[in-house]
């Protein structure tokens, strides 16, 4: 298992909500910084092996001239399509965890702070010692994903996709409310990491391993 000093805090929320602002606040206040969607997109999709499997399997339209993955087509396929959304999680989450364990390995630290939008999804909030969500208020969110470009009907479909935000914060640990000024982002931010870095974790079965059990 990963060593008793790291402690494993997992990152949640809805789309447009403010994992991102948080996560960073975390590495801020002395976490090492994990981003679940950054790992995938940087590492995982341009990997030949990865963008070779998404042709053959959601066409050639999903690749650039060049060979790289139109992030854009795929997103746009794979949310229209559940059964190739189940796919395409199942192609990349265990190339994800196999990239954790490999920087967790190699780069010990106090605590971790992992960003993963699906994390309740896929179950996986045993490989955390704590979770913690990000909440907004749901217009606002929308507002949020307008500004980055998506369609409001698109965001919605999105949205639709994952678990309730209610539900998100019904399940983890601690709760972040993020409608405020980004001092009062910032202010829960770093009382919570004081919190977390003096508790004890509340679960240890599943936790992420540097190297597989």
């Amino acid at each position: 298992m990963v060593n008793n000093t790291n402690l494993m805090v997992g990152l949640t929320g809805g789309m447009g909500c403010g994992k991102s602002t948080a996560a960073a606040r975390f590495a801020e206040r002395g976490f090492r910084r994990l981003d679940a969607d950054q790992i995938i997109r940087d590492e995982l999709l341009p990997s030949r092996e990865v963008a070779e499997a998404i042709r053959a399997k959601l066409g050639d339209a999903m690749l650039a001239a060049d060979g790289s993955v139109r992030r854009d087509r795929v997103a746009e396929k794979v949310f229209k399509e559940p059964k190739h959304l189940a796919w395409l999680e199942e192609l990349l989450h265990p190339r994800l965890l196999a990239r954790w364990r490999e920087v967790i390995a190699a780069s010990p630290g106090p605590a971790f702070i992992v960003e993963v939008p699906l994390l309740f999804e896929k179950g996986l909030e045993n490989w955390f010692d704590f979770t913690v969500c990000v909440t907004t208020d749901s217009e606002l969110q929308l507002r949020r994903l307008e500004q980055r470009g998506i369609p409001r009907e698109q965001a919605r479909e999105r949205i639709a996709q994952q678990l309730p935000l209610a539900r998100k914060c019904e399940l983890a640990d601690h709760v972040l409310l993020n409608d405020g000024t980004p001092e009062f982002l910032r202010e829960q931010v770093d009382a919570l990491a004081a919190r977390l870095l003096n508790s004890q974790p509340t679960r240890s079965a599943g936790r992420i391993h540097v190297s597989p059990p």
